[in-house]
């Protein structure tokens, strides 16, 4: 396994984690949700990065800034195992429909938002 690409999988997710905290904090605070926005927020705004990336790094092959932006700092930006938790927790305090509707939103909106991230690298590169 190659050192710098174990540094630069840490270094992205060092950056991510932190990021994911404040935005996700920000997010819910101002809000003042009932509804788990702060999670579904760094998750739309990650499938919009990573839609825009992969096809910029079907260009530019560099396996240490694909590691240092993907797989670390969106890997970390990201949180599938908190919006589980979150659905889970939901559907224990029998809030079927909240959990329904985090399910739904966060399939639809991150699926939309890697679509517009591919969308906008297509329309400003090709």
């Amino acid at each position: 396994m190659n050192l710098s690409l174990i540094l630069f999988v840490g270094i992205g997710g060092f950056v991510g984690a932190i990021l994911r905290f404040l935005i996700s904090t920000f997010v819910q605070k101002a809000t003042i949700s009932f509804f788990p926005l702060g999670t579904l927020s760094v998750n739309v705004i990650g499938s919009f990065i990573i839609g825009f990336l992969v096809l910029y790094f079907e260009n530019v092959i560099s396996p240490n800034y694909k590691a240092l932006l993907v797989t670390g700092f969106l890997g970390a930006l990201t949180t599938f195992s908190t919006f589980s938790y979150e659905t889970v927790a939901m559907i224990q305090s029998s809030e079927y429909m909240k959990a329904f509707l985090n399910i739904f939103l966060n399939i639809v909106l991150c699926l939309s938002a890697t679509i517009a991230g591919i969308s906008l690298f297509k329309l400003i590169y090709r």
